[in-house]
């Protein structure tokens, strides 16, 4: 099943939503690699690895290593977002903590319950998650927030691995914040992006996993209003109608 609440939309890429040529082109969806579980020390991509030790060179005490997922380890709903950013998630160490990007986000999880508190500062805050989990499809910061095609292809492992914990949930939920999010998750499960077009609040199945898509919660989207907070409590909203109280 697909729903379009907005038939028709397509995702103005921002500064942390931004497709490659090859994407755009239709390569292949199935993931490159077996699935894998998350790797703190893989330095598989050379330009991100070199692109975080220089980053490290002048931020001493920033993360500046892949990020792990947080949240959660037995929840029903995955969110998935593009890479860390420059100073949240690669700072802190947490995804969407510490930057503009995680304001809205964590506002809408607290208000729907699954948010222990509505702002996400630091990974000692005390915030948890309630039955959520947060990830990226690529785990390191990109220079410029523009991953590569073959490092967002490269990563895909990682995120099949997570979403593959969730096949013990018949009611397991994916919200895929962008276009890049929204096509790693159709890759990471081997189908084809053309049967499951993005568009902001879209709902598909994909055999017990749903997947919503919503626009990425970047500065650059919510400044300019592309996506606004009542566009991304509706998506959240469905997510808790569709997992229950």
């Amino acid at each position: 099943m697909t729903r379009h609440p907005r038939a028709g939309t397509s995702d103005r890429r921002g500064p942390e939503d931004t497709a490659g040529p090859e994407q755009r082109r239709g390569a292949s969806d199935r993931p490159a690699t077996a699935a894998r579980t998350f790797d703190p020390g893989c330095r598989d991509c050379a330009r991100l690895a070199g692109f975080l030790l220089s980053v490290r060179a002048d931020n001493p005490g920033y993360h500046c290593a892949p990020v792990p997922p947080f949240g959660d380890p037995g929840a029903r709903l995955l969110i998935v977002g593009l890479a860390p950013g420059m100073h949240g998630a690669n700072r802190t160490g947490r995804p969407f903590t510490g930057d503009h990007a995680g304001i809205l986000l964590y506002q809408s999880l607290h208000r729907f319950g699954f948010s222990t508190a509505p702002e996400s500062v630091a990974r000692d805050d005390g915030l948890r998650l309630i039955d959520c989990r947060i990830t990226n499809a690529v785990k390191c910061l990109p220079p410029l927030n523009k991953p590569l095609p073959e490092e967002i292809r490269r990563c895909n492992r990682y995120l099949a691995g997570e979403i593959h914990a969730l096949a013990g949930h018949s009611s397991a939920l994916v919200l895929a914040l962008g276009l890049i999010a929204h096509q790693a998750v159709i890759r990471a499960l081997g189908a084809k992006r053309s049967a499951y077009p993005f568009g902001h609040g879209a709902e598909h199945r994909l055999g017990h996993l749903r997947l919503l898509d919503s626009y990425h919660c970047s500065r650059h989207n919510t400044q300019t209003g592309r996506l606004t907070p009542a566009m991304l409590e509706a998506v959240l909203g469905r997510a808790r109608v569709l997992l229950g109280p």
